[in-house]
């Protein structure tokens, strides 16, 4: 599948105002993350809403903590593997958060600054479907080929960058089993 001015033929595009540019166009890392809403909930409009500022405090208890969040990523991939891209690879996503990254020597701040955050529908508990890993292994297929600075070593967890903040993709996630995807394709 082919990516063209940013966007990826294979996702549903919902553009996010959650977006800028990035300060060197570098790309050279693959975030993964987690997220359902409410937690442990799938399906239905909530993450499209977070992502686009259309998330209100008052459809479930839980919102009232995030609604005012700015965030976003580039892409979202749903249980079914559908997938939706909300910002162009180009542009800077706002999903990284406070989290740093271990680059040779060099420790690296401002993630979202050389990132690509793709979100998994799911939490840390519940194993992901095939459907998710088979699309997440195009996805990456289909970045490495685009962004050669990209590759199966410069692909982490948000945990593994945020470690005493954030916990996602977690143990439910199978590393092996996605990069045995990655080399099937």
């Amino acid at each position: 599948m082919s990516i063209e001015n940013g966007w990826w033929h294979r996702a549903r595009w919902v553009e996010s105002p959650n977006q800028d540019s990035r300060p060197q166009n570098e790309i050279s890392l693959l975030l993964l993350h987690s997220i359902s809403l409410p937690p442990h909930e799938y399906g239905g409009p909530y993450i499209e809403r977070l992502f686009t500022n259309r998330l209100t405090a008052d459809e479930h208890p839980f919102f009232a903590t995030i609604a005012g969040l700015r965030v976003s990523a580039h892409l979202l991939i749903r249980r079914s593997g559908e997938c939706i891209q909300f910002v162009p690879f180009h542009r800077r996503a706002w999903h990284a958060g406070r989290s740093c990254w271990h680059d040779g020597d060099e420790t690296r701040y401002a993630l979202n600054d050389f990132s690509i955050g793709i979100e998994l529908e799911g939490d840390e508990i519940t194993p992901y479907k095939e459907a998710q890993y088979r699309v997440l292994a195009e996805a990456t297929k289909s970045l490495c080929r685009q962004y050669p600075a990209l590759s199966p070593e410069r692909i982490t967890s948000h945990a593994r960058v945020a470690p005493r903040r954030k916990t996602d993709p977690g143990p439910a996630f199978d590393w092996a089993y996605y990069r045995q995807c990655l080399q099937s394709l």
